[in-house]
């Protein structure tokens, strides 16, 4: 889906430092090498973040820099080149933490001290903080380029709240999609989501050594910090803006709507392809066309329509009264003429007898 194969010969480009702000970064992981920094812990205060315990940031490096080692189900990061500074942010504990808004502002200060080129920020808090804010304004005046997690709390039981830094302006914030392209259930959505990459199932390095497979917009999060760190290592001056603005312009399509931002990120196209500016120009100004006097000719249309309306009415009394006929003949009736009634004979009416006489009458005397 990324066509990591593709960018393989592009990935040595130059060198770049990616900050991780997360449970800190194993630096013994044999894929990491000797590209993990001691880096800095922003919990205690003190120390530093090469040691990971909870294994969240080394997954998310894995993605960012891991390279194949030649054995069964290795993983491979987008950006093998870039050197991995690790800045603990949450607190160790199995079952999963979260960093506060002071620890993330110190995290990404940290970063832009250490000269960091990317910050991938592994997880969000849920309310909005000046002093976090202010860190964010910070970092991006200095050219360095934040990535955010958009947050695991998209289900509907959760809620979806806000995420912070992934809601500030300048700040690139991604989801999570599945193997088939869809969102992730627990991908938080809205407008603060600007790509997405795979986070599910993506196989990854966990601490110690070897592959796990991982869930998580952290895990997105690595594969467009990756893409970034690419662009800068080709160009160290380019700035955040223009960065974003490459990332975004090249994306893959997909589905529209709040969770999915502009698309799934494509560092191949964010590499090769030339975004380039257009002015918006004014159209010439054009004169209504004339409206054209077609009274006469709907005049003639109507007079056709109404003629055959005529002339199929009567077509259908003709063949109505045709088979009226046909039906009055079969059953010997003619239309419009009573039928015969019987005459009964006429009794005769009682009167005197009448005598018949054999003889003439005699005479009188």
């Amino acid at each position: 889906m990324l066509q990591a194969d593709a960018i393989r010969a592009l990935a040595d480009r130059g060198p770049t430092r990616v900050a991780v702000l997360s449970t800190g970064v194993d630096s013994g992981q044999p894929q990491l090498g000797d590209r993990v920094l001691t880096g800095a812990d922003t919990v205690d205060n003190a120390g530093g973040a090469d040691q990971d315990c909870t294994g969240t940031g080394t997954q998310v490096a894995g993605t960012v820099s891991g390279r194949p080692d030649g054995g069964e189900g290795d993983a491979a990061g987008l950006a093998p080149g870039a050197t991995i500074l690790p800045i603990r942010v949450m607190p160790d504990d199995p079952a999963g933490s979260e960093p506060t808004a002071g620890t993330l502002a110190r995290g990404i200060l940290t970063a832009v001290e250490n000269d960091a080129d990317v910050v991938v920020v592994a997880a969000p808090v849920y309310q909005d903080d000046p002093t976090l804010a202010s860190a964010v304004e910070t970092a991006l005046a200095q050219d360095v380029v934040i990535v955010a997690a958009a947050g695991d709390l998209g289900s509907r039981d959760d809620g979806n709240p806000d995420p912070y830094p992934a809601s500030y302006p300048g700040v690139i914030g991604v989801g999570a999609i599945d193997q088939t392209g869809q969102i992730w259930s627990k991908s938080q959505f809205g407008e603060y989501v600007d790509l997405v990459a795979p986070g599910v199932a993506v196989p990854t390095l966990q601490t110690g050594r070897g592959v796990v497979e991982a869930d998580g917009t952290a895990i997105a999060a690595g594969f467009v910090g990756a893409a970034a760190a690419l662009l800068r290592a080709g160009d160290r001056d380019l700035p955040p803006a223009e960065v974003t603005r490459r990332l975004i312009a090249t994306a893959s399509p997909a589905p529209a709507g709040p969770a999915f931002g502009a698309g799934v990120v494509n560092p191949y196209a964010a590499l090769t392809a030339r975004v380039v500016d257009t002015d918006a120009r004014r159209l010439p100004a054009l004169e209504p066309a004339p409206v054209p006097d077609n009274t006469p000719e709907l005049r003639r249309r109507a007079i056709a329509v109404n003629t055959a309306v005529v002339a199929a009415v009567l077509v259908t009394a003709l063949l109505l009264t045709a088979a009226a006929f046909r039906r009055s003949r079969r059953r010997t009736w003619r239309p419009g003429l009573p039928p015969d009634l019987p005459t009964p004979a006429e009794p005769l009416e009682p009167g005197p007898p009448v005598m018949l006489l054999d003889t003439p009458p005699r005479p009188r005397k």
